[in-house]
């Protein structure tokens, strides 16, 4: 009788998965300009800015590729996955712009309590396709207190790249392409 337990529940033991299926590569951005290794600042005699991760709504606080095909309908790419959610990404591709194009120092929150410089936040509107027009898209609505200032400036950056067919091999290089538009924007924003 154990027997033909253990031999009933053989074929069930084929279908029993501890997760889904990893896709077949991950994605990330990569700067236009990475910041060279060994390369030292201080803030000393540059000017300093923090860079706090973006707020995001539901649809990109996960790790897949949103398509919108219409106002109020959303998919995700199949097999499009990012390594780490795309907030924590766009920040950090910001992190690396403005170090490379506006010669900012850039802290960490709890390094800016010594070294109060200017602070960048602000909301990640967008970051996927759409798909009636065949974009990838980033909006990144950004608020800039710059260094001793009690007001805050606002401003909002998109960009838009052509993407064809929407895929996980397409949509992961036209993203990284428009997020790197929209930080090089903010990075001449915030360097003026």
């Amino acid at each position: 009788m154990k027997k033909l337990s253990v031999l009933l529940l053989l074929p069930l033991a084929a279908c029993i998965r501890f997760g889904a299926e990893p896709p077949p590569a991950l994605l990330t951005l990569a700067p236009v300009a990475a910041v060279p290794a060994g390369q030292s600042q201080t803030s000393a005699g540059t000017r300093s800015i923090s860079i706090q991760v973006p707020t995001v709504p539901q649809e990109l606080a996960v790790t897949r590729v949103p398509v919108r095909s219409s106002d109020t309908s959303i998919a995700y790419v199949k097999d499009a996955v990012w390594v780490e959610p795309p907030a924590r990404l766009f920040a950090r591709l910001m992190s690396d712009t403005l170090t490379t194009r506006a010669g900012r120092v850039v802290l960490s929150s709890r390094q800016s309590f010594t070294d109060p410089g200017a602070q960048l936040s602000g909301e990640l509107r967008s970051f996927g396709i759409d798909a009636t027009r065949g974009e990838a898209v980033v909006t990144f609505d950004a608020t800039l207190q710059r260094e001793g200032a009690t007001t805050f400036e606002k401003r909002r950056f998109e960009s838009r790249v052509a993407v064809n067919p929407v895929d996980a091999t397409t949509v992961g290089p036209a993203l990284n392409s428009a997020a790197n538009t929209v930080a090089i924007a903010v990075a001449d924003w915030v360097g003026r």
